[in-house]
């Protein structure tokens, strides 16, 4: 319940409040191609479903250093990589931010899609980072 303090102090609305801000910090991070400031963000037992890959629920990236790795994959694939339109929501241990991607790949294909990403929070950092995408065809 807003304003019942949680086991490190902070009452719901505070941290709802650092959960808002750092998804903002987070988009920021991706737009500066910055993998450090995106790591910051994440917890320390964090994991990554993107929103393409093998699996119903796209690859599975899971530890702090295959997050990293599918990170630096996606500015390597991508080295124009954008974010924006970008709007975060954050409710109790869930935030959801919607954006439109847009990048050239290596062999020169534009791509421009909308997309969201479902997150869990572990404190005022992010457990799961869930992606998801439109296709164009």
């Amino acid at each position: 319940m807003i304003g019942d303090a949680d086991q490190t102090g902070m009452t719901g609305g505070d941290l709802s409040l650092q959960r808002s801000a750092l998804l903002g910090r987070f988009m920021a991070a991706w737009n500066a191609h910055d993998l450090d400031g995106l790591m910051a963000c994440m917890a320390e037992d964090c994991a990554f479903h993107a929103s393409a890959g093998p699996d119903p629920n796209g690859r599975r990236h899971t530890g702090w250093e295959a997050v990293r790795a599918a990170y630096a994959a996606i500015f390597s694939t991508f080295s124009d990589a954008a974010w924006s339109n970008d709007n975060h929501v954050v409710s109790g241990d869930t935030g959801l931010s919607s954006w439109r991607f847009t990048g050239t790949t290596a062999a020169g294909d534009k791509i421009e899609v909308d997309g969201c990403d479902i997150f869990v929070f572990s404190g005022a950092r992010i457990a799961l980072k869930d992606s998801y995408r439109k296709a164009r065809t």
